[in-house]
């Protein structure tokens, strides 16, 4: 449980550099402060992914403690942390004035958009069209990695698939009747 009261779900299965003690603290030495960093934006892409989770509130979130072994990181670290994960491209603020809450970039829109195309292509959707809300959640996309992604992202996703010349989108009568026309 977290100093807010969140508790990391038992369905969760953390790694076992989550409970190394000197994980809990920022490391001095370069090399292995990056291989930390790189251990925190694992598991803080691999807990927002896997529980569909599209927003981190810092205050909220239950991966900065860990009660069994007594360790925390204090606020400084937890902004350090998310400064990586924003640099790194896999997270955004969504309030830059008052940075409480980062938006999770499952994978980069170009991944996304790589994946998509993909997925289009070995379902049968080139030169047919589907709808953002299909792409987001429909049948088809089930266990795909854009299945239940930030809608914003997935729009950023078609983007780059447009400016490659890959799809067409389409404005429909809401933002989930959107279409897109795969090529």
């Amino acid at each position: 449980m977290s100093s807010s009261g969140t508790i990391i779900p038992s369905s969760f299965e953390l790694p076992d550099f989550y409970h190394f003690p000197p994980f809990f603290t920022i490391q001095p030495v370069l090399s292995t402060r990056e291989k930390q960093l790189g251990q925190w934006r694992e598991l803080l892409l691999k807990y927002h992914t896997d529980l569909k989770i599209t927003t981190l509130v810092l205050h909220e979130c239950p991966l900065w403690r860990n009660n069994a072994i007594n360790r925390q990181l204090n606020k400084d670290e937890i902004q350090i942390v998310i400064e990586d994960l924003i640099q790194s491209g896999y997270g955004e603020w969504e309030d830059e004035n008052i940075k409480t809450r980062v938006r999770i970039l499952w994978r980069k829109p170009e991944q996304l958009a790589s994946d998509i195309y993909d997925w289009a292509v070995a379902n049968g959707y080139v030169n047919s069209i589907c709808t953002v809300y299909e792409l987001h959640s429909g049948e088809d996309v089930n266990g795909m990695s854009f299945q239940g992604v930030d809608e914003e992202l997935l729009r950023r996703a078609l983007r780059v698939l447009e400016g490659q010349g890959k799809c067409a989108l389409f404005q429909g009568e809401t933002s989930e009747e959107d279409g897109i026309k795969f090529f």
